[in-house]
């Protein structure tokens, strides 16, 4: 039996988290299947980021539990799992070509060709630094080698957040491509408008809890409105 096809793709059972005295999750408890397009949407300080980092192994949780295809998390997890944080991570003194390389070397799942056919697309060279590169293409860069593995789970924290709207539309395109149907993503956002048309499903976070985890179609047929009108009535001010 092969565990990673027979299981959840995701369950996480009342996962606690908190650091001082701000509560990043509260006995959180959710369940992902495989093949869905997944908006984690919420205000700042929901929770979001949390749950992202902790999903992917770089942070714990202070109690509950997390797997990823049936396994803790660990290293048969993580090998699952491309994970994109918020900020960029690379230094800026290296070399696209470094960044591809250093990927290569680390996930066994990488696609360099693919990897490079979607920079060339994108106009970036290969020995161009990364200093050279504005931030917004530096950023660009990290998402499509993030999207450039053939992974089980893609996390995507925050990634149009920061950019214009032409970028926007780059950004949520170069995922489109890249997306498999077997696999899943899990885009965290406040930008409900931009992502909504893409969506499958979507989980709302308040305060480190889940307040609904639900198919778009809940929203459109149920409730007669856009994820995005949705959402905006739900944190109104």
């Amino acid at each position: 039996m092969n565990m990673e096809q027979n299981n959840p793709l995701v369950v996480c059972s009342g996962l606690t988290k908190t650091y001082g005295s701000f509560t990043a999750l509260d006995h959180l408890d959710l369940t992902l299947e495989r093949g869905r397009f997944i908006g984690l949407l919420g205000p700042n300080g929901s929770g979001k980021t949390t749950l992202l980092k902790m999903i992917a192994g770089v942070a714990h949780p202070m109690a509950g539990d997390i797997r990823v295809a049936g396994y803790e998390v660990g290293p048969e997890s993580k090998a699952l799992v491309s994970y994109l944080p918020e900020r960029p991570y690379f230094s800026r003194s290296m070399r696209v070509r470094e960044m591809i390389a250093y990927f290569a070397d680390f996930y066994e799942d990488f696609d360099a060709a693919l990897a490079r056919d979607m920079l060339a697309r994108l106009g970036v060279p290969e020995d161009a630094p990364t200093s050279a590169l504005s931030k917004g293409t530096v950023e660009k860069v990290q998402l499509t080698l993030v999207m450039a593995r053939h992974a089980a789970l893609y996390l995507l924290d925050e990634p149009i957040g920061g950019v214009d709207p032409a970028a926007r539309d780059y950004i949520l395109q170069t995922v489109i491509r890249a997306y498999r149907p077997q696999s899943s993503i899990i885009l965290s956002t406040h930008l409900v408008r931009d992502v909504e048309a893409f969506l499958d499903d979507f989980i709302l976070l308040r305060y480190g809890q889940m307040l609904l985890h639900a198919p778009v179609a809940y929203v459109t047929q149920e409730k007669g409105t856009t994820l995005d009108a949705f959402f905006r009535e739900e944190f109104r001010c």
